[in-house]
């Protein structure tokens, strides 16, 4: 009768197999990455393509423009903070969400995709370019979840969710935007008239004063900055706050001050235009001003993050020790 013993691995081999093990998780992990986005540009070229043209040409998608230089730039910044890295570059195993989670959003991309380019759904040609442009962005989301891991992709959610705003709004849901905004642009401006103590009567988006009546129109509506001054207040409230309700009061707040915002600068030039010179009117402030309006807003928005990251470090902590 003969008896075999099995050797159990020294702790040198195991250190060893799983410096290994790690190695090869480093190498495979970016190049599997670059290869979906490869993919995802292969098969998006034509809806990239026009969501640019959308964005250099109609001031109501501006934005877009900025939306990938900024997730990129907030990804590879958190990259290269040295608390963070190991986050990034230590391998993680796969887990079971992680990997869930990526492969339905692949399928997702996938399906909507489909449904966009066959047309197995009748939509307009805005509604194909949104459907198209949400595909990508969700591709692009699933392949950073399946290569970085649970850990990187916690870290990478908000740039990761910030690609959203790539997507260029269909009309059904821009125009109804674009009337509120000229609705509420139209009585925030009353309401500075009647503190003003200027006489003044609104018909929907018809302002009447003295020698004036002003018309809200659909390019007065202040779409662009509006969307402008919410994004950058997002960027902000991500880089400056910590407390996630502090962050969605400032993002909030935005809202109400582009309304207020395009309010003012109706109110602004009306007063102008009937007290100081009519060429107010029709002149550069009317049509390239504003920017001015805009880092009014904005100065608001930083006086807003100053005053919650006053309350936020004066808040008292408490950390707990171990005996």
């Amino acid at each position: 009768m003969m008896l075999r013993y099995a050797r159990e691995p020294s702790p040198a081999s195991t250190a060893m197999s799983t410096s290994i093990q790690e190695s090869t998780l480093k190498s495979w992990r970016l190049p599997v990455f670059s290869i979906l986005g490869a993919i995802s540009i292969v098969i998006w070229w034509g809806p990239l393509a026009s969501s640019f043209a959308l964005a250099l040409h109609d001031d109501q998608y501006t934005h877009i423009l900025l939306i990938l230089p900024i997730s990129a730039a907030l990804i590879l910044q958190d990259w290269f903070l040295r608390d963070r890295i190991q986050d990034w570059k230590s391998p993680e195993p796969f887990s079971g969400i992680t990997v869930s989670l990526g492969s339905a959003l692949l399928v997702i991309a996938v399906l909507m995709t489909a449904v966009a380019r066959w047309k197995a759904v009748p939509l307009a040609p805005d509604e194909q370019l949104s459907l198209n442009m949400l595909a990508f962005v969700l591709w692009w989301i699933a392949a950073f979840a399946l290569c970085f891991g649970a850990r990187a992709f916690r870290r990478a959610l908000f740039p990761l969710c910030f690609l959203f705003w790539m997507v260029p709004f269909p009309s059904f849901v821009l125009n109804p935007l674009v009337s509120l905004l000229q609705q509420g642009s139209a009585a925030a401006a009353r309401l500075l008239f009647a503190a003003a103590g200027v006489p003044v009567v609104q018909d929907g988006v018809l302002l009447s004063i003295p020698g004036l009546t002003v018309e809200v129109a659909r390019e007065c509506s202040s779409i662009r900055s509006s969307l402008m001054l919410v994004v950058t207040t997002m960027l902000l409230a991500q880089l400056l706050l910590r407390s996630p309700w502090r962050k969605v009061v400032v993002v909030a707040a935005a809202i109400p001050l582009s309304v207020a915002k395009n309010g003012l600068r109706i109110f602004t030039i009306a007063m102008l235009g009937t007290r100081v010179d009519p060429g107010f009117l029709t002149g550069k402030l009317h049509h390239q001003g504003g920017i001015i309006f805009f880092l009014i807003a904005l100065v608001v928005i930083l006086l807003l993050i100053w005053i919650l990251r006053r309350s936020d470090d004066g808040k008292p902590r408490i950390t707990m020790r171990g005996e």
